[in-house]
C-alpha cells in the first residue's frame, strides 16, 4: 500500500524534525515537504499535493489561520491538522477548526496519538 503524503508547515525546525521522525517511523506516512511559513506552505501544497497537512498557527510572513483558509479555498477536501502548544492559542484553534482544519496535535508530541490522529483523517 502506498504511504500517505504529509506536508509539515512550521517555522520551528526542531518541531518539524521531531514530527517528521514520528511520522516516518510509523512506516505508513512519508513527509514530502517542510514549509517555514504559510506562504511556503500554500506553494508546497499545490506542488506536492499531500494527503495531510500539519499546520502550525504562529509563524512569520503568513500565519497558519490564513494559510488554512487559502488551502481550503484551493481544495475543499484538504486534510489539515493544526500543530499547537497545549493551551497555547485556544481561540486560534477554534478558528482553525471553523476554517476547515480537521483536528489538533498538541506539543509535546505523543507519537502514538499523532499516528492515530493521522490515520483517522
Amino acid at each position: 500500500m502506498a504511504k500517505r503524503k504529509v506536508l509539515l508547515v512550521d517555522d520551528s525546525i526542531s518541531t518539524a524534525r521531531q514530527l517528521q521522525k514520528i511520522i516516518e517511523d510509523s512506516g505508513e506516512f512519508e513527509v514530502v515537504g517542510h514549509a517555514k511559513n504559510g506562504v511556503e506552505g500554500i506553494k508546497l501544497y499545490t506542488e506536492k499535493k499531500p494527503d495531510i497537512v500539519c499546520m502550525d498557527l504562529v509563524m512569520p510572513v503568513m500565519d497558519g489561520l490564513q494559510a488554512i483558509r487559502s488551502i481550503i479555498n484551493l481544495d475543499g477536501n484538504a486534510r489539515i491538522v493544526v500543530i499547537s502548544s497545549v493551551g497555547g492559542v485556544g481561540e486560534n484553534v477554534t478558528e482553525a477548526l471553523k476554517f476547515g482544519a480537521r483536528n489538533i496535535i498538541t506539543k509535546p508530541f505523543d507519537a502514538a496519538k499523532v499516528i492515530e490522529m493521522l490515520r483517522a483523517i
